[in-house]
Formats: structure tokens, C-alpha cells, sequence
């Protein structure tokens, strides 16, 4: 018998574990291995058909009982900073970020363990070695980068490097359509910065520098807590049934 090779990717369906957002609920999930000349643009459809990246796996929700997950996408050249959001950005005016290719070191170890200690002690990923650390940021077979968010140096305008301790890193993908914010982390102790609402007008802003329409948060649980700050991002995009359709608000 004769075997052919196939360019189509194979899905795995993962056992029922609880779930980390809903009390209560069990999640299962659907993923593909991203490997190859044809990972980016897997990844590229992929994403806009609801999955998420980690590593070189793509992954979306397919729980048998609840469809609370939604993916969101904010429209960049349509976004209107809110008040509230221009205080964010004035008070980290003194920040540059440089985008880097997508390369592990120590000092974000040491950040990523310092946030993860203090948000996420017992998290999923609460117990990663530098190793694991290194095998997040390396292995990806799409256009990955690091940002690396420091304090202003006096030649920061001239180099595009940042001179003070390292507060924030953002793990991007680059996409055709976008970006996709796959992971990202801070210092804990700068509460009053705000940084991870920073980070994400700093993703938007980039965008659309790059003529490029979306962002790409990951899922919304709605009813859950720890959600509730990715539709402030308006306006916005929700993957339903219908496909992409723009998100209204709740009234009150």
C-alpha cells in the first residue's frame, strides 16, 4: 500500500481537566502542531478561526457543556483611546519598548518569575524552569518577537534601545492580518503603571504603524474576573457562529 503525504493538519482532542476561569466546569481542547515551511501561514488562518498559539502548538476550547470562551480581536485603526487610557500612556511616557527576535535571557526569567510568584502562584505555569522559560520564547516556527519594555535612556533616540532595569516584556506573533499578543508579563510592584493595559496600546499603536487591521487578546470569559479587562479595548470583534462580528456592550 502506498502512503501520500499530506499537507492538511491533524487534530488531538485533550481529556476533560478543570477549567481555570469557570468554578465548576471541565474544558477540553482541540490542537495542531505548528511545524514547517507552512507554519506561518497555519498559523495565520488558524488564528482567525479562534486559536491560540503556545509554543509550537495551536489550541482552541471545545468543552462539551459551555462555550463561555470567545475570541476578541481589536479593529487598531479604528480605536479611540479613552481618557482613563491616555493617563496610562503618560505615565509610562518614560518607557521605550525595542522589539527583538524571539530569544530567551535571564533577566526575563527573573521578571517572568517574579510576576508569576505574585499573580499566578498557582497557576498552570507557576512551576517553569528557566528551561521551560526558554522552550515558550524559542519554540515557535512562525514570526515570533520579544518586546522588552525599559526606563528611557539619554540615547535612547538614537539607539531605539531602552537603558534602565527591564519592567515589562510582551511575546508577539506577526501575522498577516496583525498581531497576536501570545503572552506577556511585568513587574508586579508598578501597580500605578498599569502595564499590562499599557502593553496592549502599545500592540495596537504598533499595528497600526504597520498598516495592519487587527489585535488579536485571546478568549474573553465572560463572567470571569480576570477577563473583564479585554473589552475595554474598543471597538472590537467577537468569533461567534457567524464568524467575526462587532461586539456591543451590555447597558447597564
Amino acid at each position: 500500500m502506498t502512503q501520500h503525504q499530506t499537507q492538511s493538519p491533524q487534530f488531538f482532542l485533550t481529556a476533560p481537566s478543570p477549567c481555570p476561569y469557570l468554578d465548576g466546569q471541565y474544558e477540553r481542547k482541540v490542537f495542531t502542531h505548528l511545524v514547517g515551511d507552512r507554519a506561518p501561514e497555519m498559523n495565520d488562518l488558524l488564528t482567525q478561526g479562534g486559536f491560540r498559539r503556545s509554543q509550537n502548538i495551536a489550541y482552541r476550547p471545545a468543552c462539551e457543556s459551555c462555550r463561555a470562551c470567545v475570541s476578541v480581536r481589536i479593529l487598531a485603526n479604528e480605536f479611540k483611546l479613552t481618557r482613563n487610557m491616555r493617563k496610562v500612556i503618560q505615565r509610562n511616557s518614560d518607557l521605550i519598548g525595542a522589539m527583538h527576535d524571539a530569544e530567551p535571557s535571564t533577566e526575563q526569567y527573573s521578571l517572568f518569575r517574579t510576576y508569576l510568584d505574585s499573580r499566578h502562584r498557582r497557576g498552570g505555569m507557576s512551576d517553569m524552569t528557566v528551561l521551560d522559560y526558554a522552550m515558550m520564547v524559542e519554540d515557535t516556527h512562525v514570526d515570533t518577537k520579544i518586546i522588552e519594555y525599559r526606563k528611557r535612556g539619554p540615547d535612547s533616540f538614537i539607539t531605539g534601545k531602552g537603558h534602565g532595569e527591564l519592567i515589562a516584556v510582551a511575546l508577539t506573533d506577526k501575522m498577516a492580518d496583525g498581531v497576536s499578543m501570545v503572552y506577556s508579563y511585568y513587574n508586579p510592584e508598578l501597580v500605578d503603571r498599569s502595564l499590562g493595559t499599557f502593553m496592549i496600546l502599545d500592540h495596537i499603536a504598533r499595528t497600526r504603524a504597520m498598516g495592519l487591521p487587527h489585535v488579536y487578546l485571546g478568549y474573553w470569559v465572560n463572567g470571569s474576573r480576570k477577563m473583564d479587562y479585554k473589552v475595554r479595548f474598543t471597538p472590537q470583534e467577537h468569533l461567534g457562529p457567524k464568524g467575526w462580528e462587532r461586539y456591543v456592550a451590555p447597558s447597564d
